[in-house]
């Protein structure tokens, strides 16, 4: 089992979707269980090595 660096899972949170990161500090039991599931699906997501599954949802930003 690989370590995890505390400074690339401090990167992944602060860039995790901010309704998840303000989802898990509501009074809503259900916000927070949505907040943390979703922030738990961005650390996995990122620290596997498989590519991300785009959000057709997300805006592109302009290059």
């Amino acid at each position: 089992m690989e370590r995890i660096d505390p400074r690339e899972l401090c990167e992944i949170i602060l860039t995790a979707p901010a309704w998840a990161r303000v989802a898990i500090t509501m009074p809503d039991e259900e916000m927070r269980e949505k907040g943390a599931t979703e922030l738990a699906l961005t650390i996995c997501e990122r620290l596997s090595d498989f590519p991300a599954i785009p959000d057709f949802n997300q805006l592109n930003l302009p290059l």
